[in-house]
């Protein structure tokens, strides 16, 4: 109901009160006050009531008390409502009931919660339920769900007998609420008062796990060792700890002893550890998990399906992709989005385009992920105008803001066309603050097509972005080596000198027998280094025959040219795809790296699929390079 402006009763009220000196008859004043409160009035007049509800002493009366918190409610007045309701000395279940209802009507939702969980919490201490330890581990997960950690730790200390549930909603309660440090010393507390952690403890932590430090990755791990009986869930929960924090290996590495110790993986461990074998391009663990699937029939299962899309997109493996997907009975966006950004990254956008349109066409709204994909895709296939289509497509027809990804895509989309100076005025103009994506994307485009002017321009504002990040200062003396300014060259080395800025090693992985072997550039460790290096030497000499000179632009040291092509012939993906060619036949090499590869192993990658009659496939940082008989499908831009 609206309030009401009543003068006349303003006026009757007041006139009643005016002639009174010592009240005789107060049941009929206070009669007066409610039927005054009964109609609703104007905040004005309703404010004049409440104080005459003081001046006569009536503000312990219950009857009044609730009819003031609705009208101060009606009022759209709710801080008001709650004065009042605080100042009620004995407050039942109509009073909670009344101020709930007011902050509800008035959207104030989060403080009518707060008001039903005082109610809840009030109820149980003054019958002292809460020395039952499950109503109170009850009171700990409902605050914990609720966000209201100090109200949960407070119910966590009230708790006289606590057990390990008890602690456990503790963790659980900061975990979901991404307080992981905070779910931590929690379980490090309840150690030290000799309650030991268990399967339910690491399932608690599991919200928050993400992008933790390695400190804390290693005490979830001794947490995980030092269990008793290490359920299915543990595993699982562990698994999930190291592939969000980008720690695959070590997720492959687990699995692999989940399995020798006999506990049967499940859909969650499966689609736990399937990421982590595209990562590796551990293609043939991922196709033997796929065979476990399938034997145990734990599909339809939208998780564990588009994982498996992922793994096989991620290593290179379109038609199997493909034929997980074609399969599914049903696909969300993410079934979509997998696909089509694994055939961005092999370059294949016209069957991207395709993809995007059938899934417009089935219904589905394409989200931001979505549209990240497609525009990446058309920009590695040069698709400039599909490109530019869908850019105003997410704007217009589907509402959707743009965010720092989908800039980024276009300003990449127009550099790759060679339009560099149409890129940089794109930056200048956009409404959000370009940040290390975007003009590292401008600049490998002007390291591309040799634009010095924008080149340093985006250098310099790379370099007070992100001043400890190596590659862009790589790249900018590519760009001055490429021009023959090696003065500019030195003085980028001799910046980073002073930085103490290192190039990031490259790192290159390759699966043999389910295990994933891991090289460095230079790399003398392997135990196999020896006759890697001699059969490295024999394709070097093969290359050459076929016209190879060393690119020493990629090496960007201040040495001999001879120096430079012996630091070139022993880079990470050199020795990698040698190993392959000595411990494999026939089938395809696969080799996924950290880095971006530099122009002369492409070129050496290239040579030795023509050399070897072997396809070779590249992962790195930004796409997939298919090698086969001396062509890459790159088409010699990446």
């Amino acid at each position: 109901m609206k309030p009401l402006h009543l003068p006349k009763l303003k006026a009757f009220v007041s006139s009643k009160i005016k002639t009174l000196s010592s009240p005789q008859t107060p049941f009929f004043y206070e009669e007066l006050l409610g039927k005054a409160l009964d109609q609703y009035p104007d905040i004005k007049t309703l404010k004049s009531v409440h104080s005459q509800i003081y001046y006569l002493n009536f503000h312990d009366n219950p009857s009044l008390g609730i009819k003031l918190i609705r009208a101060y409610a009606a009022c759209g007045e709710p801080l008001f409502a709650r004065k009042v309701f605080d100042e009620i000395p004995e407050r039942n279940v109509v009073f909670y009931n009344v101020m709930i209802r007011s902050y509800v009507n008035n959207h104030w939702f989060d403080d009518a919660l707060h008001v039903f969980k005082a109610m809840l919490h009030g109820a149980l201490l003054k019958v002292r339920l809460d020395s039952n330890v499950f109503v109170g581990n009850g009171l700990i997960a409902m605050y914990g769900k609720c966000g209201c950690l100090l109200e949960a730790r407070r119910a966590l200390d009230e708790v006289p007998s606590r057990d390990v549930v008890s602690w456990n909603s503790m963790v659980a309660g900061y975990a979901q609420n991404m307080q992981f440090d905070d779910a931590l010393e929690v379980c490090r507390e309840m150690e030290a008062l000799k309650q030991k952690p268990d399967a339910g403890t690491l399932a608690s932590l599991m919200p928050a796990v993400s992008n933790t430090s390695s400190n804390n990755v290693l005490y979830v791990r001794d947490m995980f060792m030092n269990l008793d009986k290490k359920s299915l869930v543990s595993w699982n929960v562990m698994i999930a700890t190291y592939m969000k924090n980008s720690m695959p290996s070590k997720a492959v590495e687990l699995y692999l002893e989940m399995e020798k110790t006999g506990v049967e993986p499940d859909a969650i461990t499966c689609a736990s550890v399937l990421p982590a074998c595209g990562d590796l391009s551990a293609l043939l663990l991922g196709r033997r998990i796929h065979e476990y699937v399938d034997w145990k029939k734990l599909c339809p299962n939208l998780l564990l399906e588009n994982a498996l899309i992922d793994m096989y997109a991620r290593c290179g493996c379109l038609d199997d992709a493909r034929k997980v997907f074609d399969r599914m009975k049903l696909r969300d966006v993410a079934s979509w989005t997998s696909l089509i950004s694994a055939y961005a990254m092999a370059g294949q956008g016209c069957n991207a385009v395709e993809l995007f349109t059938e899934m417009q066409n089935s219904g589905l709204s394409p989200d931001s992920i979505a549209f990240v994909a497609i525009l990446s895709a058309c920009s590695h296939s040069g698709l400039l105008d599909e490109g530019k289509i869908y850019f105003k497509q997410m704007t217009e027809k589907y509402n959707l803001t743009p965010r720092i990804e989908h800039f980024a895509c276009y300003v990449d989309l127009l550099g790759r066309a060679g339009q560099v100076d149409e890129a940089y005025n794109f930056i200048k103009q956009m409404p959000v603050e370009p940040n290390e994506r975007v003009w590292g994307t401008l600049l490998s485009s002007c390291r591309v097509y040799s634009n010095m002017d924008i080149g340093v321009l985006a250098a310099d504002n790379l370099l007070q972005l992100v001043p400890e990040q190596s590659g862009y200062y790589v790249l900018l003396s590519n760009i001055y080596a490429k021009a023959g300014r090696w003065k500019e060259v030195t003085a980028v080395r001799s910046l980073m000198k002073r930085r103490r800025i290192r190039k990031t090693p490259g790192i290159s992985n390759v699966e043999l027998n389910n295990q994933v072997h891991t090289f460095l550039a230079g790399d003398t460790l392997h135990p196999q280094s020896k006759e890697i290096y001699e059969e490295l030497g024999v394709l070097v000499g093969k290359m050459k025959e076929l016209g190879y000179v060393p690119e020493t632009d990629s090496a960007l040291h201040d040495v001999e040219e001879e120096d430079k092509e012996c630091h070139l012939a022993v880079h990470s993906e050199k020795l990698a795809i040698v190993f392959a060619l000595l411990n494999t036949q026939n089938s395809p090499i696969r080799i996924t790296k950290n880095l971006r590869v530099c122009g002369d192993c492409h070129i050496a990658a290239k040579l030795i699929s023509k050399i070897a009659g072997r396809e070779i496939v590249v992962r790195d940082t930004n796409r997939f390079h298919h090698f086969k008989d001396g062509i890459c499908s790159c088409g010699d831009y990446w």
